[in-house]
């Protein structure tokens, strides 16, 4: 008898019921064919890639070749604060796929009790006819105690697949802080050295506006010139002090910005001035079907809604009865430690409980009900965040052929003012130009060729955006060969205005 009943115990643990609860399926998206392009866009300029979440996404910010970049990214790496509580909660999730998963297997427990003990003559007896006396006498139980939850709606491995779900969701938020942070800080970076660039273009433009308004001052001394046009070029030699102030404060803020990113305090930080990096990489854009293998905030949403899909399961499980293997003992009881381990002294016990709530306000239909809606909180979630993936993408996609077609127009411009300076320098040479028109002509070159370090650095930090709209760099993308370095003495020759 107490055979066949253990063999039930065992086939009921063992032959549990399938898993109680939908099983997950991941939802359909409906996503757009194609990418829009502007008018006259060549059809090869963004070129499909076939990425996917798996795959190593690489240090992509090395693509810009800038040692002092690729050197604070490495820091960031490992010194972000942001990124070491997401790499903690990693951890948590990881421990709590352990602990739910110990929940499967039976618990065991050792115990043992040693006491000596006086029982009262005046004690309650279950014969009236027997005689009580006062007793002392010893007590040793050494005992294995073992509990079970039997797991036959599946209820624990619902909790257990919703840990790992939970556990996978985790490793996909680490991947996106450490997207959000090295794209984060190669910005502030590329935004920075734009700073620089145009900053080393104002001071020239500063002198030269000075030089200008001492000339302009000389005139008006000598009646050659009205009050106003001198008016005019001493507000703009206080309009270009002005515009410096601004780019030296914007500079100070990136560099309170990478510092923070690599963990270190504002205060401690100092970065050099610098240049621009000389090659812009081309980041091909894949198809938007492929967000989805390549956002790691994508694959959180998913794993988010999936473990919502398996709490419908463990809520929808408190509707039935729950069976635990308990109390189970198996050990010894003796008065004398010389019997103890003998036969007559074992003792043993084995059973099944059964617990089914009948009544309890409601609470029980409340959590499912909870659960499901949660789910589909998961469902919107996860639609919103692709819908903002592809218009992220489609935005720096957009960004990177507008700032295109600027470039080559404020190319075009600059090379036409380089073209007038030779052209002005040489008559001023030949004395058929005097100093102004040459000084207004320079002046009218570095205006340009400050919008066109703006436009440059909107490039650079255009193509971070679409590096972090699609869910970092891959391996095989290429890095242009670089561009003959840009100098100063190229584009302003070498006469100077007032010479």
């Amino acid at each position: 008898m107490k055979r066949k009943l253990a063999l039930s115990l065992i086939a009921l643990a063992l032959t549990g019921c399938t898993a109680i609860g939908p099983d997950y399926e991941r939802p359909l998206t409906q996503l757009p064919d194609n990418w829009k392009t502007l008018p006259g866009v060549r059809a090869d300029l963004w070129k499909p890639a076939t990425p996917n979440d798996a795959m190593p996404k690489g240090d992509w910010w090395k693509a810009f070749n800038d040692p002092l970049l690729n050197d604070l990214e490495e820091k960031a790496l490992a010194q972000n604060q942001t990124l070491k509580v997401a790499l903690a909660r990693l951890d948590q999730s990881m421990a709590q796929v352990d602990a739910k998963t110990a929940a499967l297997y039976p618990s065991l427990a050792l115990g043992a009790q040693a006491a000596r003990i006086a029982y009262s003559a005046d004690r309650s007896t279950s014969s009236y006819d027997s005689v009580q006396y006062s007793t002392i006498q010893n007590n040793f139980q050494p005992a294995l105690t073992l509990s079970y939850q039997i797991d036959w709606l599946g209820q624990i491995r619902r909790n257990v697949e919703a840990a790992k779900y939970t556990s996978e969701q985790a490793i996909a938020d680490t991947a996106n802080v450490k997207l959000l942070v090295t794209a984060q800080l190669a910005s502030a970076y590329l935004l920075m050295r734009q700073n620089d660039e145009e900053l080393r273009v104002m001071g020239i433009l500063l002198d030269l506006q000075k030089k200008l308004a001492a000339l302009y001052q000389k005139r008006y001394e000598a009646g050659a010139l009205n009050r106003s046009d001198l008016a005019i070029q001493e507000a703009l030699v206080e309009s270009s002090g002005a515009q410096i102030d601004i780019l030296r404060g914007t500079r100070n803020i990136q560099v309170d910005l990478i510092a923070t990113l690599i963990g270190v305090p504002a205060s401690s930080l100092t970065i050099p001035q610098g240049h621009l990096p000389d090659t812009m990489p081309k980041f091909p854009a894949g198809i938007p079907s492929k967000l989805l293998e390549r956002r790691p905030d994508i694959a959180s949403a998913e794993r988010a809604m999936a473990a919502a899909n398996a709490q419908i399961g463990v809520a929808q499980a408190a509707f039935y009865p729950s069976l635990t293997l308990s109390p189970t003992n198996y050990g010894y009881q003796s008065t004398a430690l010389s019997n103890l381990l003998s036969v007559p002294s074992l003792i043993w016990s084995i059973g099944l409980s059964a617990t089914q709530t009948i009544f309890d306000g409601g609470a029980i239909l409340a959590n499912y009900n909870f659960s499901k809606a949660g789910y589909q909180a998961t469902l919107g979630t996860y639609r919103q965040t692709i819908l903002t993936g592809i218009q992220e993408t489609q935005d720096a996609m957009g960004t990177l052929q507008q700032l295109d077609a600027a470039r080559v127009k404020q190319d075009a411009a600059v090379d036409n003012l380089n073209k007038a300076y030779k052209i002005s320098s040489i008559r001023y040479q030949e004395g058929l130009d005097n100093a102004f028109q040459l000084a207004l002509i320079q002046q009218n070159q570095l205006a340009a060729l400050r919008t066109k370090w703006q436009i440059h650095g909107g490039q650079f930090v255009a193509n971070v955006n679409l590096v972090k709209a699609l869910g970092g760099g891959w391996e095989g993308f290429k890095t242009p060969a670089p561009p003959k370095p840009f100098t100063e003495e190229q584009t302003f020759g070498k006469p100077e205005a007032g010479q």
